[in-house]
């Protein structure tokens, strides 16, 4: 597919990512810490996985959240390494629509995750210290098990209406998204439409996943400060 701009792009396809532009000369350099980053942070957080499953006394709330924060690490990076690999090393820029929105979908869901999985490990610090006698019979595995179903069906259900609005919106600006990856709002700024409902969808998720849980974590360890 030619990297020209069209006037056409209605029934859209494919995305050509650029990579990094004005170091297309560097990238294969740009790639060597890269992959060295995503090595170390694969071999930390699968040890850190292997040691929870292994240790029985670390069977616990907080390195059950532990291994989740290690989940939401690795896939979203998953997401986005290959393909960016392959633009440093082969220029293989093109990408799917599918799985350009799958990028997207990984990147947005496991981000909101994160930030819900922090706000749990707060509460189980929360309970740990203001009310041990209770910890155990608080945070059991079943309720350690629906805060996790709860902080992952959070991060789906505030996702899939930006997946859905991205794939609605018709294309025929440029199909060139000047990134190693399919940014949001990249993405959508290419369609030929009002995207204004795109706009404040992200900033009312921002607001109310970044404020709400950064809120929870820190009312949380001023509850701290305050009992110790």
């Amino acid at each position: 597919m030619s990297d020209s701009n069209s006037t056409d792009f209605t029934n859209l396809s494919t995305f050509i990512l650029l990579g990094i532009p004005g170091l297309e000369a560097a990238h294969v350099w740009i790639s060597i810490p890269f992959c060295a980053i995503y090595a170390i942070a694969i071999l930390g957080n699968f040890t850190i996985l292997f040691i929870v499953k292994r240790e029985p006394s670390l069977h616990g709330p907080m390195y059950y959240f532990l291994c989740m924060l290690v989940v939401a690490d690795v896939v979203p990076s998953t997401a986005i390494l290959p393909k960016m690999l392959s633009i440093f090393w082969f220029n293989s820029r093109e990408i799917n629509f599918s799985a350009c929105l799958t990028q997207m979908f990984c990147l947005l869901s496991f981000s909101s995750m994160h930030s819900g999985i922090l706000v749990a490990m707060a509460f189980d610090r929360y309970v740990a210290i203001c009310d041990p006698l209770r910890h155990s019979t608080t945070l059991t595995n079943p309720v350690v098990a629906k805060i996790g179903l709860a902080v992952v069906l959070r991060g789906i259900m505030l996702v899939l209406p930006y997946l859905f609005l991205a794939r609605r919106w018709p294309y025929c600006r440029t199909n060139i998204i000047p990134y190693t990856y399919c940014k949001h709002i990249a993405v959508v700024k290419l369609a030929c439409a009002d995207i204004r409902i795109s706009s404040y969808y992200s900033l009312a998720v921002a607001f109310l996943v970044t404020g709400v849980d950064v809120f929870c974590i820190v009312v949380s360890y001023h509850v701290f400060s305050y009992v110790l």
